[in-house]
């Protein structure tokens, strides 16, 4: 009697979810309204593990649009592939009071290829309807069911889909037979419920009455405020492949087997391999020729299909066809070095992703690939999809993290190398020639190194028509007319470009009465301060730690002479520090400004003294020196 009970609730709540059709606005509560653009009024995602190849998705949303801010969220967009598909796709639009305006038709439903802009082999699919009405608000609602024929993961749910969306109900349950092996992982605080159904296990998770979060500046996310599960399965099959993903060993393992017999050569390229480091003194010297002969002669497609998402395209493909993904090239590479007699290692990475989680080995924490190449001295990390960027420099997203290391024992994780502030440097020096007029001619001398040199990256790869139209617009000095400029990487085998730019300026000084007056940070000023946040919610940090120094020289107008100057500034926080120096020498002012930023992750009621600290900064670089005519 208890299973039956116990299965008729289950069914229950399952049912009267599915059967909420009351969407009238007037019945969303204030605070739910309060910040949003959109309100989830519900959502429910039923995931069935059917086995280790194979499961069901029952899922149904309905979201009211408050306001034409929120049409970005009136459509449905769901992905599948040749291991899955979307059938019994239902959708209705609602009016205000919860009235049906319309039912859509499948012939309303687009479906399309989802062949991405850096991709040409890609298997996955997209089912898309565009809700439109032309009155606000209105609520949208659609359904579908997903079968999955190979399971490598499990959907992960979140109820705060992003900034300005309140929720009203939404819920996850997952189930699986009693013997199937699964893990998860959930927000703190969430709870998980458990039931026995028979010979099933469904575990459930919900969340109600949730208010939108307005977007809050340099946030790193959602996380320590929404709730979350992200789950996977242990046993798996994929695609004619299986494999256990119940730690990190087992999941390196499988991806090893992947890849066996992936690491031949052609003959033609091995005799090519033998010529290139035939006069080659050390390894290192070794894997320099080969990286450069990989960047010089291949290119990035992204290839998604199948099991080929996951397992590099063979060496010898592409040394055939000389393209591949960031795992083809990267095992290209690793086969490379392999016939010059050194041994290197496939890492799993996410770039621009967080960690990787060393507790808890799943798919979908990653979606890069690179190599490592651990020599008796050094180990070197090899970014192989970049055709630019020298030897060992993987860039700020692939820096600082857990990642896993592929080797024939299984997987481990280990730790990229981190860029330091010192080392993610841009340093300045400019030359600013004033005339009576306030006009003033300019040349500026840059370096970046690290992080700000794959920042400016791109300027060395730009026409130059765009070049000039970025350079006149980054200006913080208004460019009257742009002489000439220059980007150069004088040693190819480090992470250093440098820029100069001379132009001739708009009025920079400004009179009053017989002075002058002159905003002596000219060059790289903060022209605002980050909006302070009431009750802020979410963690923040700066993009990537670094060191700017800069160093102005300022040849006075004929006549005039410094009548006042800054005194010097410092400021220090747990943020980083900031120091300007002012001094005359002659007739000319000479300005030192250096500001060191730390990429602490720092926690939101931090948030305010952040502010206060910048807002420091941005009032020091608006300091002013007055000139004075010469008797």
């Amino acid at each position: 009697m208890k299973r039956y009970l116990s299965l008729a609730v289950a069914f229950l709540s399952i049912s009267t979810a599915f059967a909420q059709t009351n969407y009238d606005v007037a019945k969303i509560a204030d605070n739910l309204k309060k910040d949003a653009v959109a309100v989830i009024r519900n959502e429910d995602s039923f995931f069935d593990v059917k086995g280790p190849g194979a499961a069901k998705m029952d899922y149904k949303i309905a979201i009211t649009i408050l306001n034409k801010a929120g049409d970005d969220f009136a459509e449905m967009a769901e992905v599948y592939d040749k291991f899955s598909n979307i059938y019994n796709i239902k959708a209705t639009l609602y009016d205000a009071a919860g009235k049906k305006i319309k039912d859509y038709k499948s012939s309303d439903i687009k479906d399309q290829s989802l062949i991405s802009d850096f991709s040409i082999f890609e298997d996955n699919r997209l089912k898309l309807l565009k809700f439109v009405s032309i009155s606000y608000p209105y609520t949208i609602e659609y359904s579908y069911s997903q079968d999955y024929n190979g399971l490598l993961y499990f959907p992960s749910w979140r109820d705060l889909k992003t900034f300005g969306i309140s929720v009203e109900q939404s819920a996850y349950t997952i189930q699986k037979a009693k013997n199937y092996q699964m893990r998860y992982l959930t927000s703190s605080n969430l709870k998980t419920d458990s039931a026995t159904i028979g010979e099933k296990v469904q575990y459930k998770w919900k969340s109600t009455n949730v208010p939108a979060i307005v977007h809050e500046p340099m946030s790193t996310g959602i996380d320590n405020i929404s709730a979350w599960v992200k789950a996977s399965p242990n046993q798996f099959e994929y695609d004619g492949s299986t494999g256990n993903f119940n730690n990190w060993k087992n999941f390196g393992s499988w991806l090893y087997t992947l890849n066996q017999g992936g690491n031949k050569l052609p003959d033609a390229t091995k005799l090519m391999v033998q010529n290139l480091i035939k006069d080659a003194k050390t390894p290192k010297e070794k894997m320099r020729i080969l990286y450069n002969h990989l960047q010089q002669n291949t290119r990035y497609v992204s290839v998604q299909l199948g099991i080929g998402g996951f397992r590099p395209i063979l060496a010898e493909k592409v040394a055939q066809v000389n393209y591949g993904d960031c795992k083809a090239l990267s095992n290209y590479m690793k086969a490379l070095l392999n016939e010059a007699g050194i041994a290197s290692n496939l890492i799993v990475i996410g770039n621009d992703m967080p960690s990787l989680n060393p507790n808890y080995s799943s798919m979908g924490q990653a979606n890069h690939m690179i190599l490592c190449v651990p020599l008796p001295k050094d180990t070197t990390f090899l970014e192989c999809t970049s055709q630019h960027t020298p030897m060992g420099f993987i860039g700020y997203g692939n820096a600082d993290r857990n990642v896993l290391i592929v080797t024939e024992d299984g997987g481990k994780i280990i730790h990229t190398p981190a860029y330091v502030a010192k080392e993610n440097y841009q340093i300045r020096k400019t030359k600013i020639v004033l005339a009576e007029d306030g006009t003033a001619s300019s040349e500026i001398r840059t370096t970046y190194g690290n992080a700000q040199f794959e920042e400016n990256l791109s300027m060395t790869l730009m026409e130059p028509v765009e070049a000039r139209k970025r350079i006149i617009e980054s200006s913080k000095i208004p460019v009257a007319e742009l002489i000439n400029y220059k980007y150069a990487q004088a040693d190819k085998t480090i992470p250093v470009l440098t820029e100069e730019i001379n132009f001739k300026t708009n009025p920079i000084l400004t009179k009053g009465g017989d002075k002058l007056f002159l905003v002596i940070n000219q060059v790289n000023r903060k022209e605002n301060v980050p909006l302070k946040v009431e009750n802020r919610k979410t963690f923040f940090a700066v993009p990537f730690s670094y060191n700017d120094e800069d160093e102005i020289n300022y040849t006075l107008p004929k006549g005039y002479t410094v009548e006042f100057i800054p005194k010097d500034i410092t400021i220090t926080s747990e943020f980083g520090s900031y120091t300007a120096k002012f001094s005359v020498k002659d007739n000319m002012i000479v300005y030192n400004r250096t500001q060191i930023m730390n990429d602490k992750k720092y926690p939101p009621e931090k948030y305010a003294e952040y502010v206060d600290f910048y807002k420091k900064i941005y009032q020091a670089d608006k300091q002013k020196a007055i000139l004075a005519k010469t008797l």
